[in-house]
């Protein structure tokens, strides 16, 4: 299994070292650098932007964002450019409900 990580904070970097204990590679992104730099000394594959992160996963992908829901719409709207149908972009964070409800008909329409 490959699967993306977006937000390196302390949930995000948890949940992805939990999945490379069980030998799932992740492509994780953050912007902090030092976030991504220290998850590539554990054996994740580090973006250096979220054009690199979808580049070096395979379709269709997975993309798990781990950020405030403040900033998911804006996220959202960065990477559609980027991805191909059958990919999947799970909201891991606080978002409100409705949001992410709204989000799955506005992705796909």
């Amino acid at each position: 299994m490959q699967i993306g990580m977006i937000g390196l904070g302390r949930m995000g970097a948890n949940m992805v070292r939990r999945l490379l204990q069980k030998d799932q590679q992740c492509v994780v992104f953050d912007r902090s650098p030092e976030a991504v730099k220290a998850l590539t000394q554990e054996k994740a594959v580090g973006a250096s932007s979220l054009e690199e992160l979808v580049q070096k996963l395979e379709t269709p992908r997975a993309i798990w964002m781990m950020v405030p829901g403040a900033v998911v719409d804006g996220l959202v709207a960065d990477l559609l450019p980027h991805l191909e149908p059958g990919d999947i972009l799970i909201d891991g964070g606080n978002s409100y409900y409705v949001d992410d409800i709204r989000r799955a008909r506005e992705l796909a329409a």
